[in-house]
């Protein structure tokens, strides 16, 4: 069966698609891609309050370390800079090498909170917010509930 051509090369008996048709294959794309935006977004989500806890977990063995070489962890006037450079004083067995390369900040670019008695501490991210409280990206990570 021979097909009859028009000026454009189109075969006359053939239509293209419609507005219509194009509209709703937009609309479905569209739909499929707003599904997984959502989805991503919400792993993203948790991924970070995963790797804010990892990064806790971390910094703790560090200040384990120290605690081991020192007697006791950094006050919490040194702070975790105690890991990076050796305090001015309270640890004569520090070194030769720094616990952490540098002070970790959290998955939200904050600096975390160190607070410390001698003999136990505590470290905490307040969140996407960096505000106590919240739900969800914006509650509080304490070392107390690793």
């Amino acid at each position: 069966m021979r097909k009859i051509l028009n000026a454009h090369g189109v075969a006359q008996n053939e239509k293209g698609m419609t507005l219509l048709e194009i509209m709703i294959v937009l609309v479905i794309l569209g739909g499929l891609v707003a599904s997984l935006v959502t989805v991503v977004m919400g792993r993203l989500k948790s991924a970070r309050i995963k790797q804010a806890k990892i990064t806790m977990a971390e910094v703790g063995k560090a200040l384990d370390m120290y605690y081991t070489d020192c007697g006791g962890y950094p006050t919490t006037d040194q702070g975790l800079g105690a890991l990076v450079e050796a305090p001015g004083d309270g640890c004569s067995s520090w070194g030769p090498d720094p616990y952490v390369k540098k002070v970790p900040r959290d998955p939200w670019n904050h600096e975390y909170i160190y607070e410390s008695s001698g003999g136990t501490y505590v470290l905490q991210s307040l969140g996407r917010d960096n505000r106590e409280g919240g739900s969800g990206e914006d509650e509080d990570i304490s070392s107390e509930n690793l």
